[in-house]
């Protein structure tokens, strides 16, 4: 993707912008010193097992919380963005397993997604660092845009489960073609399903790519 100088300092001033307050807590209050007279003073015994259970669950909701505000973050930055660009597009924001996943969606948006999506890499990269100065947190979040990805994962998927198939019958090992880390994650976790087959990565960006070995 191309774009007009003025266009670029506009986004880095958008994303600049997007800073949004922390927020804070507070510790517990500190309880009263018993009254060994009164039958008030009886403490009933904690289980430390309700405690645990009860702090993973307040981890999972400010998990969740996190990342619902990465998508909020990265919605604002992206519609500060389209609008910079004169594009249209919607916006789709939701979450997906450990990450926040934001998708643009309809209008004209081949511009956007570059050759073999090397311009949706990098505004992938703009976005995550938007939301890192917002929230003070490295952001994995995953960008899609008009489908690329979506469709990109399915044509990885048969491409995998072939190459694993190919290799688990003749033991010899194949190396695919250079990809960027979310195409190897697709192949790796393919790969790591079947039977009979291992896969690596070798090589260096932006020449990296995933090897299908035979479980030794």
């Amino acid at each position: 993707m191309s774009a007009p100088e003025n266009d670029t300092v506009a986004t880095a001033e958008a994303t600049s912008d997007a800073v949004l307050p922390r927020t804070g807590g507070s510790g517990d209050p500190a309880l009263p010193d018993a009254d060994d007279a009164s039958s008030d003073a009886v403490v009933e015994p904690v289980d430390i097992e309700d405690v645990d259970d009860a702090e993973d669950i307040d981890d999972a909701e400010d998990d969740e919380s996190l990342l619902v505000r990465e998508g909020d973050v990265a919605g604002d930055y992206l519609e500060r963005l389209l609008d910079i660009l004169d594009v249209d597009g919607d916006i789709d924001l939701d979450v997906e397993g450990d990450r926040a996943s934001v998708a643009v969606v309809g209008g004209q948006l081949k511009t956007l997604i570059g050759p073999d999506g090397a311009t949706l890499e990098a505004l992938q990269e703009l976005t995550r660092l938007a939301v890192a100065q917002s929230t003070g947190v490295r952001s994995r979040l995953m960008l899609d845009i008009g489908g690329y990805r979506a469709k990109r994962r399915a044509d990885l998927t048969a491409l995998a489960a072939e190459a694993a198939e190919r290799v688990a019958t003749s033991g010899q090992p194949e190396r695919l073609a250079p990809m960027n880390p979310f195409e190897r994650k697709v192949v790796h976790d393919v790969v790591a399903a079947a039977a009979g087959v291992r896969s690596e990565s070798e090589g260096e960006e932006p020449n990296r790519r995933v090897v299908v070995l035979p479980d030794a």
